[in-house]
């Protein structure tokens, strides 16, 4: 009997990595796309065969698809310096990779955005949501696993939180900003990935079970690591002024800003969802965010 290989993506990456060490053990054939495999730990290198390359490159994923029966998907970040607009570099990143997967029957789990439905301009939000629209007009078959604001994000904000006391974004303080742990999404793409029943083409919302402000964050922050820790906005225009100073391409500080004004206008509930994730801000914190903190 043909064995039939999982193909993962982005296998360094924060939610890469974690579908791929759950996959791994699930003892399935596993083949990986990677730029560089030195990256790759040594577990990784021993228990899947690698592909090295980009997966935007039609070459590269048609060897990596080759007697592949389910792949992983999930769009690398830009260039910080260089990134174009974003829904070109969306839609380049994924054509030749799902209209591959279309034409050998490979099933796809992707990674997206929450907000179907949504009208306005939403930058790199809109451009996920464009990428949704080219993966499903090929006919392949495939589940989009559809994700508001990662907790994670907070991490990058752990010395400010330290030194400081304070974490700010460009999101409206009082206004519900619906979030998810990587650890839930890795859980769910690797449960679909492991399941070989599923066909079609559907989206699977994936939201904590709790619905807070960054105000409300700034509460449950302060309780779990006992220090006063508060939220703290900033203009839209800042946001953008201040990406373009570190660096940022002015293309992306503006998909950057569009996609802060679509959550501050509600694009996640735009789109039918439950809060279904097993983790919430909380536990989160106290898991997660507590001890980089104390690291």
């Amino acid at each position: 009997m043909e064995t039939l290989v999982i193909v993962i993506t982005t296998p360094t990456g924060d939610v890469g990595r974690q579908v791929l060490d759950r996959v791994l053990a699930g003892g399935e054939a596993v083949r990986v796309i990677a730029r560089d495999s030195s990256r790759l730990p040594e577990h990784v290198r021993e228990q899947a065969e690698v592909v090295e390359g980009s997966h935007a490159d039609a070459d590269t994923i048609a060897k990596a698809l080759e007697d592949a029966d389910r792949l992983f998907w999930l769009v690398p970040p830009a260039d910080f310096r260089n990134a174009g607009p974003a829904g070109r570099y969306y839609l380049d990143f994924t054509r030749a990779s799902a209209q591959e997967a279309a034409r050998r029957g490979v099933r796809m789990v992707h990674v997206t955005s929450l907000g179907h439905g949504y009208s306005g301009e939403a930058g790199l939000l809109s451009a996920a949501l464009d990428m949704d629209r080219q993966i499903e007009s090929t006919g392949v078959q495939h589940r989009a696993l559809a994700l508001p604001f990662f907790m994670e994000n907070f991490l990058r904000q752990a010395q400010s939180i330290t030194q400081q006391g304070v974490f700010s974004m460009a999101n409206t303080g009082d206004r519900p900003l619906l979030t998810v742990a990587t650890q839930d999404v890795a859980d769910a793409a690797s449960d679909l990935l492991l399941d070989t029943t599923w066909n079609g083409q559907a989206r699977v919302p994936l939201v904590s079970p709790d619905n807070l402000s960054p105000n409300a964050m700034a509460e449950i922050i302060s309780e779990s690591l006992g220090r006063p820790v508060r939220y703290q906005q900033v203009p839209l225009a800042d946001l953008q002024a201040r990406m373009v100073q570190h660096g940022a391409s002015p293309a992306l500080a503006r998909d950057m800003a569009d996609m802060v004004n679509a959550q501050n206008n509600g694009i996640y509930d735009a789109e039918p969802h439950a809060l279904a994730a097993a983790t919430d801000f909380r536990q989160w914190c106290q898991h997660v965010l507590k001890p980089a903190v104390q690291s």
